[in-house]
């Protein structure tokens, strides 16, 4: 894995080799050469750890995906602000299966770095929901669900919202205590 501005630079210095075979009449060579700037340029926008690290969440593969992601040693350094997002996205949803802090600060994170598709915003914030619903935090968990529902235009996530705001109706219902008499016949 190369930093995004080495990538932005051997795009260059190819881009500029191609130029000089294409003007040498070598246009094969400097077509190929083209394509294989656009697949920097291309990488510096899409980190490949991130693309290939979506591939094995995909399926289902949770330690394949963790190595992936520990492979991008400097985030900062190494990817642009949405991947950096996106980075903390997935170790967001990588965390929250051990530990709920940390997960929440990893959504938290993604959501201020932003993430380009609405879905994923929206699965950010229906997580942090959940996490501030197992906290005690109702009103906070009630508005990121509103959040991740005006968010979900694609009704992809419509059941765990559903499900989300089931669970916490049934954690609003107080106990009920029956108010009757006791076992002696007298209120004490």
């Amino acid at each position: 894995m190369f930093n995004k501005n080495i990538k932005l630079v051997l795009a260059t210095a190819i881009m500029a080799y191609a130029i000089y075979q294409i003007t040498e009449t070598y246009v094969g060579n400097g077509i190929m050469l083209i394509i294989l700037a656009l697949v920097f340029i291309f990488l510096y926008f899409k980190n490949e750890m991130i693309l290939l690290a979506f591939l094995k969440l995909r399926k289902q593969d949770f330690p394949g995906t963790d190595r992936l992601l520990n492979k991008i040693k400097n985030p900062k350094s190494a990817l642009t602000k949405k991947q950096q997002g996106y980075y903390n996205f997935l170790k967001g949803i990588m965390v929250s299966q051990t530990n709920m802090n940390d997960a929440e600060k990893y959504f938290k994170t993604a959501i201020s770095f932003g993430l380009s598709m609405d879905h994923d915003l929206a699965m950010a914030k229906l997580n942090l929901a959940g996490i501030a619903f197992t906290k005690r935090r109702k009103l906070e968990a009630q508005k990121l669900l509103q959040e991740a529902q005006k968010l979900d235009k694609r009704d992809m996530l419509s059941e765990q919202i559903k499900m989300m705001k089931q669970q916490m109706k049934k954690a609003s219902i107080p106990n009920q205590h029956y108010g009757g008499q006791h076992r002696g016949g007298k209120r004490r």
